[in-house]
This record gives C-alpha cells, structure tokens and sequence, in this order.
C-alpha cells in the first residue's frame, strides 16, 4: 500500500499536470473538462495520458484493434457495452488530451480546433490531419452515442472498432420501431372428415387477419393463453441544434460549412497551374539576372543553400553566365564607397574608367578606384537600401566562395574570364569598414582557391593582387586574415609547371614571418613554414637574407634556431625491436637421453604410473612435427627401469603394461595421439613429441651436457650435470685430470696427479683446439685453460617451451665461441668476430648445434608525424625543408651578392648595391659569410640538434641526413 507521502506526490504531480493543460487549452480556446466521467466512475486524464502515450499516442491506440477497450479496462469500465464505454473513453482522450500530445510530445501544432475538438472522435490520424484533408462526417454520423449503430464505412474510411456498434450489436439505426403483430396459427381441432355443414361454416377455417388479444378459449394451451407481449422500452429522443437552444454548437456548425468551402475543388485545373516551370537552378539564374530586387534576393538566398548542400554538383560551366552574374553583383557594392558604376565588356576598348576588360583584365585598377569620387557615409547611419544591398552582396560573395570550392569551377573562371580577378581587386581596395570584414575573409578564400591555377607577371610586384596581399600581411591585425594571406602566396601557380617566384617581400615582412613562427598556434606556424619554404626556395632570396642581416632588419640566426627547435615538433617516443641475433634452430636430438644419477634415484622412489610420468616430462617435449615409434618408446621405458623393476627386491615397482603405458602418454603430452602408418607392414607411432637435447628435472630444470670429446674418441661425453659448478668440476677433474686445491690461483693443479709439465688443450666440441691451434696462440697452460673454458659452460636457466638452455655470456654474440683481442683477468672478448680455432669464418650451425633464440634489443627512437604513405609530414618536416633549402643556396647566395646580381630585386639599386659594397667592411662580409654560415650551421645548437634528429628521428632523419650533406659540401667549397 502506497504511504502517506507517496500518494501526496502523486497529487501534486497531478495537480501540476492539470494546470498545465488548462493553459493549453485556455491559449488554445478550447474547453477543459478537467473531472470527466465515463459509466459514472472518474477519469484521471494524467493517468490516461500516460497510459496512451505508453501505448505509442493517440493514432497508434486508434489504429490497433479493440485498444481502447483494453484502455478503459485500467479503470474498470467493465464489459457490458464495452464498445459504448470505450468511444466514451476515446472521446474524453480526444477533446481534452489529443492536441495536447501532439504539441507536448512532438512539438508539432496541432491542428484547428474547428477539426479537431469541435468535430466527432471518430477516426485518428491527427498527425497528418489538415484543413484540405479533412472529410466532415454527415449530422447523423457527428455524435455517435452508446445507443446508436455505426454502418459500414465508405470506401477509404477507415472503421474505429471501438466506436459504438462496431462490435455485436443492432445492425439499424435511428428510432427504435414497433415489433411486427404476430399472428397466432389456431390448429383444427375438429374431425378430419368433418362435413362442410357440422362446421357450422361454408369454407374452412382460415386465420383471421387481425391479431387477437384475447386467448381465452378452454381448448388453447396454457402458455398461447398466458401470453402477454413485452411492455415498450421509453424512446431515445435527441434534440435539434437550434441558435436559441446551443448557439456554441451552432457557430460552430457554421464555422465548418465556411471550412468546407474554402477548400479547393478536386480534379480542377486553376489558371497557370499544371506546368512545372525550369528548375530551381534555372530559376536562380534568371531571377539574377532580371535586376528585380525581389528575385535577386530570392535567387541569392537559395544559391547560398545551394552552395552549401549541393556544392559539390553545381558547375560553372552547366550554367552558363551564372559565375559572371554573381561577380557584376558583387563588383557592385563599389557604389556604396565610390561615385562609380562598373560596366564589364567584352572588347578590348576600356578606355573609359569605369569599363571593365573581361578578357584580358583591367590594368591600372587601383588607380582607376583612385580617381573616381569617394562617398561620404555615417556609420551610425545606414540607408535601408544599403543594408539589403549589403547582405545581397554578402549573399552573392558567400555562395561564390562555397561554388569555387570545386576545382572544376575554379578553372573554368581562370579559364574564360579575368573578372574574378578585377573583383578581388576592387572589393579588397575598398577602405576599411566594419561592413566589409566578413566579404573581405570571403574574397580572400576565393583568392586561395584561384591563386593555383594563377601565373603571377615578372617581377610579381606589378600585380596589383599581389601588392594587396603583401599589404595585407604588413598591416592586417586579423589573425585569420594572415593565414589566408600567406597561404594564398604559398599556393601561387601550384596547379601549374611554372614555378612560384615570391620575390619583393619586405624585410619587415619576413621578419614578422620569422616571429610567427615563436608562437604555440600551429595553423599560423604552418603557413609562416610553407611562406618560408617557397621564399628560401629562391637563391636570391637567401642573398636578400644574407644583405639585410648586418641590419637585423631579418635575423637569420634566430630564423636557424627556431627551425632546429621545430623539426622535434611533434614528436612521440616509440620503441622499435631490433634483431642483434637470428634465431639458430636446433638439431633435433636422435637418441633419447639418459636420465642423471640424481634424478634417476628421485623418479625410483616413486610408485607408477607417476614414475613413468615424470620420466616422460623430463626426457621428451612436445613437438607437432615430430614422431615417435611405440615400440622405441616401450622400450626406452624399459631400459631405464626395468633392471630396478625386481620383484625380488625390496620396495620394487613393477613396470607398467605396454598398452597403458601408451595410453599415458596422450594424457601426458596434449598433441600427442597414438597414430597406424599404413604401408607394406603397419608402423605404429606417437605422433606429436620427440626426445630432448637436456633432460629436465620434475622442476623443469635444464640439466647441463658435457660435450667434451678427447682425441681419439668417437662419441661425446654426454653425461648430464645440474649445475654450471659441477660441470666444471667434472671438467677439471674427468678429462683434464686436474684436482681441485682451495686457495689457488686457479683453484686447480695437477700437484699429486702424477702429471708432470702438462700440456693441456681444449677439447669442447671436438674442435676448439684454442690453446694449441688458436690466433694468437696461447701457451697451454692450466691458468689459460681455466680462463678460456667458461665461455663454453652455459648458464642455468629454464624454457619449459624447447628444453633449450641459455649458454655464454650476457651478451649476444658471446654466447659463441670466438677469437679474443684480449686477454686478461677478465677474460674480455670482443663479440664482432666469430671465427673458428684457425681464424676462419664458420657457418653459424657450426656455432652451435643445440640452437638459438632470438635477441633482440629496444630502440627508443622519437618519430615525428608521417602521412598515410609513411613520408614525414607536419611542420617538423616544413622545418627541415626549410633548413635544407638555406644549406643548399647560402653559398650561391654569397655569390650573388659578390657579383652585384642583387640589383632590381627588392627595389635594390645599382648605386646602392655598389655603395653598399664600397665599404671595406661589407666586402670582406661578403668574401667570408658564405662559409661563416656554413660554420655556424655546422657548429653549436643547431648541428647538435641536426645530429640527433637524424639519429633518433627515423620519419625525419633522411631528411635532415640531406642538410648534414649539404653543410659539409658547402664547407669544402
């Protein structure tokens, strides 16, 4: 049961649910019956709204079949006249909460209340219910109530089986008639061969017309006599809409006939409908170039979306005139600043200063703008003509910079007209008003897309777009602006085989390049880098570098360093796996091995079949490719433990039977599996495990192999130690006959052997022979034998994978035997020669037949960023071009300077050049810089940043690997 403060909630919920639909309502003019009632019990409208919008709303609970009733049962209803009650239902949800939902849960206006609340609940569909698709249901069909019958539906209708007589029911409808009289049959109860005259009639009976209500006859049964007919149920009556009697309804009545009217007849053709007309491409064409200020603004506005949305499809050259339309239309807001209309002509007299030569270009623009009369204006004050002109031309600036996005149209306009260019410069010598920013920030955009497909004239600085974008570098405090600027002189003749010839820059202007390139703003780091790359580029450049440095009106020193500092831009640490060593497969072994002493005692104390398990472990391994008779494996088995397998002997333990001990093995080794070889005799195998090269005890330690082989002798000596200690022991002591002394040099001696004078060599492998056939020779004494056999005893380790045994030193390619270059108490050894005893290479199988892992070392290398093709990219790599354009030209560069070839570049002068050389000073200068920079490129900061890049940076290094060659080169010369 719901507590106190739950059920007080749940009222205010409702209560603040109730006044927001009574606002609804109240703004929407409707009436709210906010206590509605259906079979006289309550209805709470938020709980049946929610319980319909759980549903999926209004039209979904109309659409499904018998949903209302299943609605009304959540407030017991009931079932007698279901139907009635949930059309009552229906019509409670449909004139208080249907346009409510539509406005609160789709945010949509819900339509008129003229067909919406005024009208039956008939139906659904309110969604898509508007005033032209709305059918008025006749009077008779308009209050359905629990008593009346709906007919069948007309043909599109759509029948509500929750409406009162869709379900079983009357099949009439109107007032209730009067039951047809009945005529009661009255039987023949006389004789059958009745005469005519006993009858007392001249025919026979017949029934009589008129009903009888009398059946009082002694011969009529009880239940015909008894009758009585049902009394008359009190007639329904329904009273007529009448203005004295419901002027509401009658308004209402009359507002829905004017409805109807208004509605637009079907199948009727109005005059100028029935033809599409151009499409909407064609139309914005047109309605530009008509001159009407309606249709401009009307074309405008939809090329802006156009641009936007289709970009991508609409071509130049599909509409022919369009690109010229839009730029006349911007060219046209010179009006505003200056007393000057613009005609475009397509001829080659413009002589006039208001022509325009789209062919070839107008010359002398600026001074043409210059001349004509300047307009005074208010900026507080703006005619409301300007302001529409103002935001057409926005407009018209807006989708020309969004069309000129595709590479197409941008060539088609380089390609048939010179006006794009005219337009630039005319809208970019306007002065600077506040209007004009954001067509500014336009014109340069669309200069960026056009300047590829540009060739500049020689020298650049006779075009005046060119002047205007210097200025507007120099001057413009708008960061956006700048890297547009700048990145429009980066792409100049891009597209094209001619090269890009910045030239005419300003020292000013590189400076505040090269500061630019100080700040943490990458977009505007990256255009300064590619301006300094195509202006480096140009030897004469450098030389311009180079003369305007004693100044410092262009620091090239800070220039150097803060190229050095970028090209680690970027950077992220990764490591690199590098192979020092090549994995060396091992020889696979072809005798099963025998077990230690030690571990053999260990595997005899246990019972079976753990001691055959253990066993099993220890001297074989798994291996998918190798293969195993049975029979060979039954009786290694019985080799190793049958002698100790008496039953005569105390605690012995028997063997296992063949057949579980075969069984075991696959238990034991998970890819081992008992296979047949079919052949000329069956051959039965494991498949799946060979012996190993060590045997390993229960621990997975890898015993250590004696592999010393006296002369004379055809096998090794095979015998198995656990530790690096002990097979040194046994070394000393089996096969040098050494003895052991505490407090020795070497801790060996052959005192109290009976050796005189030995001389002792080593015999590992078979052929070492070090201390008698080695390069250098070693004098074959105990001391040098006992420093030169630890490289053949291996450490201890496990690697349960292979059975294999770590073997040398730490390093990787001491873990072979090899020639020394030095000898001493610690017997150091350089691991670059791997040689045998005579000094020759050997193969490395030869090196070491039990095989070799891998090694591998980490590199940590700092890559900077690589494109999709793995080539460096960013601004680490702008940097290093930058840096190896300065390396690659400031030796020519001093030449230039040296031969007077700086003359005309930079509005440099002869006289000034030649003065400028006069000085003693400046010739010597000239003589020494080139190499003096080489120097300073090679030395300090700069050449250690260089060096590490390229030794740590593997995207970048052969990059800067370049500008290493260039410095060294140019320091030759």
């Amino acid at each position: 049961m719901a507590s106190s403060d739950e059920v007080e909630s749940l009222q205010l919920d409702n209560i603040t649910f109730l006044k927001r639909l009574a606002i609804f309502h109240q703004q929407r003019g409707t009436a709210l019956d906010a206590a509605p009632r259906v079979n006289n019990k309550p209805i709470e409208l938020q709980k049946l709204y929610h319980i319909v919008l759980d549903q999926g709303g209004y039209d979904e609970v109309s659409r499904a079949k018998l949903a209302w009733r299943k609605v009304g049962q959540a407030f017991g209803l009931g079932t007698n006249n279901a139907a009635a009650y949930a059309f009552a239902l229906k019509t409670v949800y449909y004139k208080n909460l249907a346009a409510f939902e539509i406005k609160d849960r789709y945010n949509r206006e819900p339509p008129p209340k003229e067909i919406l609340e005024h009208v039956t609940a008939r139906g659904g569909d309110l969604l898509t219910r508007t005033v032209e698709n709305y059918s008025q249901p006749s009077i008779e069909d308009a209050e359905p109530s629990g008593d009346d019958e709906v007919t069948t539906p007309n043909g599109g209708e759509k029948m509500d089986l929750d409406d009162p007589g869709s379900g079983p029911g009357r099949s009439t409808r109107g007032l209730r008639q009067a039951p047809p009289q009945r005529v009661l049959f009255q039987p023949d109860l006389s004789s059958s061969r009745q005469t005519r005259t006993a009858t007392g009639h001249g025919q026979s009976p017949q029934p009589t017309t008129a009903p009888s209500m009398a059946y009082n006859g002694p011969s009529l049964p009880h239940s015909i006599s008894s009758y009585e007919p049902r009394p008359p149920f009190p007639l329904t009556l329904r009273g007529v809409t009448t203005p004295a009697n419901n002027s509401t309804r009658f308004y209402q009545q009359v507002n829905q006939q004017h409805i109807g009217l208004k509605r637009k007849a079907k199948n009727v053709t109005e005059p100028g409908s029935g033809f599409d007309g151009p499409n909407i491409y064609v139309r914005t064409l047109q309605a530009l170039k008509s001159g009407i200020p309606g249709e401009i603004r009307y074309a405008l506005h939809h090329l802006v979306k156009i641009s936007h949305e289709r970009g991508d499809k609409f071509r130049f050259e599909a509409f022919p005139g369009l690109a010229e339309a839009l730029i006349e239309y911007i060219m046209g807001i010179t009006s505003e600043y200056y007393a000057i209309h613009w005609q475009v002509s397509y001829m080659e007299d413009v002589s006039s200063d208001n022509v325009l030569d789209a062919i070839n270009g107008t010359p002398k623009l600026p001074e043409k703008m210059q001349r004509a009369k300047r307009i005074d204006f208010v900026d507080e004050l703006w005619d409301p003509e300007s302001v529409i002109h103002f935001e057409n031309v926005m407009q018209a600036g807006l989708a020309t910079r969004n069309l000129l996005h595709m590479e197409e149209n941008a060539q088609y306009l380089v390609r048939e007209t010179n006006l794009a260019r005219d337009m630039l410069t005319i809208v970019l010598s306007l002065p600077h008003d506040l209007r004009l920013t954001e067509l500014r920030h336009y014109m340069w955009d669309i200069a960026e897309c056009l300047v590829p497909y540009w060739v500049m004239p020689n020298p650049p600085k006779s075009d005046p777009l060119y002047r205007l974008l210097l200025n507007e570098i120099r001057e413009s405090p708008d960061r956006g602006a700048l890297v547009t600027c700048i990145r429009t002189l980066c792409r100049i003749s891009m597209n094209l085989t001619v090269n890009n010839n910045i030239s005419g820059v300003p020292a000013e202007t590189i400076n505040k390049i090269v500061n630019w390139c100080l700040l943490q703003d990458e977009e505007l780091v990256g255009a300064a880098l590619d301006f300094l790359y195509q202006y480096t580029a140009n030897p004469i450049n450098v030389a311009v570098l180079l003369y305007h440095h004693k100044s410092w009106e262009c620091p090239l020193p800070p220039l150097l360093g803060r190229m050095s500092c970028l090209l680690r831009h970027g950077e992220t640490e990764t490591q690199t796996k590098v192979i020092l060593q090549h994995p060396i497969p091992e020889i696979p072994a072809e005798t099963i091995p025998n077990i230690p002493a030690d571990l053999l005692q260990k595997l005899l104390q246990m019972d079976e079949p753990e001691r055959s398990n253990v066993w099993l472990k220890c001297v074989f391994e798994e291996h998918k490719d190798s293969e195993i008779t049975q029979i060979a494996l039954w009786h290694a088995y019985q080799a190793r433990f049958l002698q100790h397998s008496n039953p005569a002997a105390p605690n012995a333990t028997g063997l296992l039977p063949a057949a579980e001990f075969i069984k075991n093995v696959s238990v034991i080794f998970e890819s081992a599996t008992a296979q047949v070889v079919n052949g000329v005799q069956n051959k039965f195998i494991i498949k799946g495990i060979r012996p190993r090269r060590h045997p390993t005890d229960p621990r997975h330690h890898i015993y250590l192999r004696c592999m010393w082989k006296s002369p004379g002798q055809g096998n090794f000596c095979s015998e198995y130690l656990p530790t690096a200690e002990t097979l040194k022991h046994h070394l000393w002591q089996a096969h040098c006959g050494l003895k052991y002394k505490e407090g020795s040099t070497t801790q060996y001696t052959a005192e109290g052997t009976g050796i005189r004078n030995p001389r002792i060599d080593c015999h590992w492998n078979g052929n070492c022979h070090r201390l008698s056939e080695g390069v250098p020779k070693l004098e074959p004494t105990i001391y040098n034998l006992v420093r030169h056999m630890p490289i053949h005893i291996p450490r201890e380790g496990k690697d349960v994978r292979n059975g294999q045994h770590k073997t040398g030193h730490s390093s990787a390619a001491s873990d072979h035997p090899f020639v020394p270059n030095k000898l001493g108490p610690r017997g150091a050894h350089d691991p670059r020669f791997l040689a045998d005893a005579k000094g020759l290479p050997i193969s490395r199988s030869e090196v070491d037949p039990e095989g070799k892992e891998a090694v591998w070392q980490y590199m940590t290398y700092y890559n900077t960023p690589v494109d999709e093709k793995g080539d460096p990219c960013g601004l680490s790599h702008t940097a290093a071009l930058v840096l190896r354009n300065i390396a690659r030209h400031i030796v020519k560069a001093n030449g230039i300077l040296r031969d007077g070839e700086l003359v005309g570049q930079e509005g440099l002068s002869r006289e000034d050049l030649e003065r400028w050389m006069s000085n003693e000073e400046n010739a010597q200068l000239v003589a020494e810089r080139g190499a003096a920079w080489m120097e300073r490129l090679s030395a300090g900061e700069v050449w250690e940043c260089l060096c590490w890049v390229m030794s740590y940076n593997r995207s970048l290094g052969p990059v800067v690997a370049d500008v290493l060659a260039l410095v060294r080169k140019g320091m030759e010369r």
